[in-house]
């Protein structure tokens, strides 16, 4: 069969000739080549092909037993079956994160009277979309899911993966790189309680856009004089550089220009409170990004939490317990008043 279609081919498909002897490592195959095409398939000419390629011979080989049953994927790994079920962490585990929504910002005071900056974020419908495991892409991560989204507002491309995975269509992805050990299988389901009061965490966004904005605000210039003798340039970045030498302005010179719209990462963010029947979550300060706008939160990198106190890999939700009367879960703040305390 795969000498007659080597046959059928034409003379100019080179690659394709080459990439068919190669595979089939058969000198009666390879004699049909011509000699100077013959000579790249010594030494270690490896020729890289499409995947429309590869898809088209995987059908022309379905019901032969020949050679090409390689290029199968699912022949050559294993699936790996992956068990929801708690875990033990140990110090160089790594969790995936989540996906909220930023709702705005507030104020609360707690039971001393002290009065917190509170940004409120919302975790909405969270579900592994999608595992990568060493076996099939190299490393491990989770892609999570976030919200819904109507088919017609998504590209056939991104329908398809969705169908392929048998998850819901969701509003925004993220892939968060994780441990083996920290693997969740396809279409599991992540709440607020994956965090718990009193951790710290990484909170990931984009900032709001300002536009075309002047050295000042953007740089925090000081400006020009406001009198003596300026004039239509009190707001200007001054000198930019020197006359011959260099004669150029440097590289990285702070001027006007596009201020925000940047991916910006806030460390060390505190959780003050969960709500775990609205799978809300307040954080004390600021978080970048607009009201409305995706934020990814994962475990702090340098105030590392308590693995004691994490649930790993995440938290399942048992069969018995009513998620609709669960009261919030606030951040322990200790027996000792910070005001009564002398200095």
């Amino acid at each position: 069969m795969f000498c007659s279609l080597l046959k059928t081919l034409n003379p100019e498909a080179f690659p394709i000739r080459v990439f068919l002897c190669s595979v089939l490592q058969n000198q009666s195959y390879c004699d049909l080549l011509p000699h100077r095409h013959r000579l790249y398939l010594t030494g270690s000419a490896m020729l890289a092909l499409s995947r429309g390629l590869v898809s088209h011979l995987q059908r022309v080989a379905v019901d032969s037993p020949s050679p090409l049953r390689f290029l199968s994927s699912d022949a050559a790994i294993q699936t790996r079956v992956i068990d929801p079920r708690p875990g033990v962490m140990t110090p160089n585990s790594k969790r995936t994160g989540l996906i909220a929504v930023k709702c705005g910002m507030s104020a609360l005071w707690d039971k001393w009277g002290a009065r917190i900056p509170i940004t409120v974020l919302w975790v909405d419908d969270n579900i592994v979309s999608q595992v990568k495991t060493p076996e099939k892409e190299g490393f491990c991560a989770l892609q999570i899911g976030c919200g819904q989204k109507k088919d017609k507002h998504l590209t056939k491309p991104e329908v398809g993966h969705f169908r392929a995975q048998g998850v819901p269509l969701k509003r925004k992805l993220r892939e968060f790189p994780v441990t083996e050990d920290a693997l969740l299988p396809v279409g599991t389901s992540l709440n607020v309680r994956h965090f718990v009061p009193g951790q710290y965490v990484d909170i990931t966004g984009i900032t709001k856009g300002k536009g075309f904005q002047g050295g000042m605000k953007r740089h925090g210039f000081k400006g020009m004089p406001a009198s003596h003798g300026a004039s239509l340039s009190h707001r200007s970045i001054g000198s930019t550089g020197q006359r011959d030498t260099p004669g150029r302005v440097f590289k990285g010179k702070k001027m006007p220009g596009r201020m925000g719209g940047d991916q910006r990462t806030v460390k060390n963010v505190w959780v003050y409170k969960i709500d775990p029947a609205r799978n809300l979550m307040w954080v004390k300060g600021q978080v970048p990004g607009a009201t409305g706008n995706f934020v990814f939160i994962k475990d702090a990198v340098y105030e590392k939490p308590d693995i004691s106190l994490l649930p790993f890999p995440t938290y399942f939700v048992p069969e018995d317990e009513d998620t609709d009367n669960l009261k919030p879960l606030v951040a322990e703040l200790g027996d000792v008043d910070p005001f009564m305390v002398a200095d």
